[in-house]
């Protein structure tokens, strides 16, 4: 567990390239500072290899999504975050120490290990639905306005930001000044499936940002290349040279500007630090899916 500052100079396992075996750790840990965990699943699982995030305070902990694997044996994320908390809690007794699994959003590779948790002691976990995360969070004007949830001396921010799908929302961390964003905002392709919804949410991230310190935007994947506008084929689990994960202000604003520009034209648009999915994008998932084919066998 590392003292504070905040450190966010990792270098992410990246998969091992075709015909070659993994050695990756099945989940990847890294103290961001001596309360805030990210975690990534190992692309040996699951190529999405999604981020996780744990965050610790007094009262309670926040673990944010919960992988793409269900299985315990391949993905061993309830016995992680177990012994996390336990070394946590080793600094910082505290009787009846509470976990709430909450969620980016709903989609599969964010919730596929709820199950580990269903069982385990003094755990909440927050249901899919929107109606769901409304209640649980106090988000009584959904999608508008925010919430704050209370980890004990550690205050959360919450937002409803639909637009990628129905129950997305982001957190903001005061004392990291962090704000997650799933898979709204991310170095990857912003799969978008309302337009109008998605316009609306990442402009108030970008107008929570002017009014809130952020020192970096944190999403839940990684799929482009330091290269700029270049990103990796659809489901191919290897990532030799990655895009930082956290992004900045500025490159939040440029998804803002972005999603502007191509609000009346469905379809896949790349642009230096991410891409936009307009809608099915039937043809260039087809591409992605022959991108991916080749980079199994020649990788990237």
């Amino acid at each position: 567990m590392p003292a504070n500052p905040m450190d966010l100079d990792v270098r992410w396992n990246h998969g091992a390239p075709p015909f070659r075996r993994s050695t990756d750790p099945l989940i990847q840990t890294h103290w961001i500072d001596a309360s805030t965990i990210v975690l990534r699943q190992s692309m040996a699982i699951n190529y999405e290899a999604p981020f996780l995030y744990l965050m610790f305070g007094e009262a309670r902990a926040l673990l944010l999504d919960t992988g793409a694997t269900s299985d315990p044996a391949s993905f061993p994320l309830r016995e992680l975050v177990d012994r996390l908390c336990n070394e946590w809690l080793a600094q910082h007794p505290h009787d009846d120490y509470e976990l709430v699994v909450a969620h980016s959003h709903s989609h599969g590779d964010h919730i596929a290990a709820d199950g580990q948790f269903a069982d385990r002691p003094r755990t909440v976990l927050v249901g899919h639905a929107p109606s769901d995360v409304a209640e649980f969070f106090g988000l009584i004007d959904w999608p508008a306005g925010e919430a704050h949830f209370e980890l004990g001396e550690r205050r959360l921010a919450v937002l409803a930001i639909p637009g990628h799908e129905a129950s997305s929302i982001a957190i903001w961390d005061p004392t990291t000044e962090l704000l997650f964003t799933g898979d709204t905002v991310y170095p990857g392709r912003l799969y978008v499936h309302d337009i109008a919804a998605f316009q609306d949410s990442v402009a108030r991230l970008l107008t929570f940002s002017k009014l809130h310190p952020v020192s970096r935007v944190m999403g839940a994947h990684i799929e482009m290349s330091n290269r700029p506008g270049r990103d990796y084929a659809r489901s191919v689990a290897y990532h030799p040279h990655e895009a930082p994960l956290p992004m900045t202000v500025d490159q939040l604003r440029a998804v803002v500007t972005a999603t502007r520009t191509v609000a009346t034209r469905p379809g896949a648009h790349r642009f230096d630090d991410f891409a936009i999915f307009n809608g099915p994008c039937e043809s260039e998932m087809a591409r992605q899916e022959l991108r991916a084919r080749i980079r199994r066998l020649w990788p990237f």
